[in-house]
């Protein structure tokens, strides 16, 4: 006869089982969701960033750049810069994807998306963003932002995928992490000299579009 913690172990197990699944039907999702949208930029940035901010301006800009440049813009379809990203596409005329993830706090879903693919896990999400992005354009933003960044930063430096454009959007955000690059893992040996060349910084949206239109053939 089973115990009563065996019962208990083969319960967690099956509970472990069904995830897989659930795992699966998220991938499996969105790769039919995203399959046909075309030459991307993933647009990431803070969720806390209001539309009366010169930062949401800018991010409306850059997108509807993008956008008129041929790229679809994916973000991660919240609210702050989420939300100007997929509005500055969209209003321009180009295609707007948000890669909603579900979360307890402050994450919901803007109202600027043409396509939407709704996640419960942040791997799958991030697997999405690397998977059908071109390129990248990382803005200020906090944990969620450099998460994404350095997922990107990580997977070009090991050569497990091609490398793609990614672009620091704000030179005095970015400063700080830049000089701690620079002056702690160059100078320790933790990162290669050369790894700094993965990425542009600056605050010259023009320049972030040519600088991606350079590497990316339409």
């Amino acid at each position: 006869m089973h115990s009563s913690k065996q019962y208990i172990i083969d319960d967690l197990s099956m509970q472990e089982s069904w995830r897989l699944f659930k795992i699966m039907s998220e991938i499996v999702d969105g790769f039919e969701t995203l399959s046909d949208i075309g030459p991307a930029v993933s647009v990431f940035g803070s969720a806390r960033v209001k539309p009366d901010e010169p930062l949401y301006k800018q991010t409306e800009e850059l997108s509807a750049e993008l956008a008129k440049a041929g790229f679809t813009v994916i973000t991660g379809g919240g609210p702050g810069l989420m939300e100007a990203g997929n509005k500055g596409a969209k209003e321009a005329g180009g295609q707007s994807v948000g890669l909603h993830i579900h979360l307890p706090l402050e994450q919901h879903n803007n109202d600027y998306m043409d396509v939407r693919c709704d996640f419960r896990y942040f791997f799958i999400r991030k697997l999405m963003f690397i998977k059908y992005a071109t390129a990248y354009v990382a803005l200020p933003g906090g944990y969620g932002t450099l998460d994404e960044l350095s997922e990107a930063l990580v997977l070009i430096q090991t050569k497990r995928i091609r490398p793609f454009p990614i672009v620091l959007l704000g030179t005095e955000f970015w400063s700080g992490i830049i000089d701690w690059f620079k002056n702690t893992l160059v100078t320790n040996k933790f990162c290669h000299k050369d790894d700094l060349d993965l990425f542009i910084v600056t605050d010259d949206i023009k320049e972030a579009v040519t600088h991606i239109k350079r590497h990316v053939v339409i």
